[in-house]
């Protein structure tokens, strides 16, 4: 189960699904267009890099549990989301939108350098950084109800697995969600 948690709510998903909530919730399908865009360069073209990369034998897995197998893929990462943000703002995306994208890049900020030196986690990182997004976008209360639960769940499947300690897993969930309650504070 703990590999099927991992598996499911592993960042390139979330990255890739985020945006279309956010999008089509705040601006229908004008919205759901925006986030296409967004998911297509921050969360589809590293997913199909992280493919090819495991096919190819750069990456050991698909979660890159590796850490000194993180640092070339995250600065690919770091271009794309900050070219999508570029787009974003220069093609005159809803402002949602384009904290949605700028979330993705406060949290690789704030996780990016823990990473060269302690093995934080991204998959909760990430997942918490889209529950307080999502909260911004939906009813707030059930929004953190489930996605507490959802973060603790991802939290217990990266330790069960030896992925990360308990202290990796609340350390990222932690940076996830104080890196976008703060961009948002900022741009919303």
């Amino acid at each position: 189960m703990a590999r099927r948690v991992t598996d499911l709510f592993a960042p390139m998903w979330i990255v890739i699904t985020l945006p279309l909530v956010v999008g089509a919730v705040s601006s229908g399908w004008t919205g759901f267009g925006w986030g296409l865009l967004s998911a297509a360069l921050c969360g589809g073209i590293p997913a199909a890099a992280i493919f090819v990369g495991v096919r190819k034998g750069w990456f050991g897995d698909r979660h890159i549990g590796d850490r000194r197998q993180r640092p070339k893929l995250v600065v690919s990462v770091l271009v794309l989301v900050v070219l999508a943000l570029l787009l974003l703002v220069r093609l005159g995306a809803p402002p949602v939108s384009v904290a949605c994208v700028a979330i993705m890049l406060a949290t690789l900020g704030v996780v990016v350098p823990v990473t060269l030196v302690w093995k934080i986690s991204f998959h909760t990182a990430v997942a918490a950084g889209a529950v307080v997004m999502l909260a911004a976008v939906l009813p707030a209360l059930p929004v953190y109800a489930v996605g507490a639960a959802v973060v603790a769940l991802i939290g217990w499947a990266r330790t069960q697995l030896r992925d990360h300690t308990p202290a990796q897993a609340l350390a990222g969930a932690a940076a996830g969600a104080v890196a976008t309650w703060a961009t948002l504070a900022i741009l919303l």
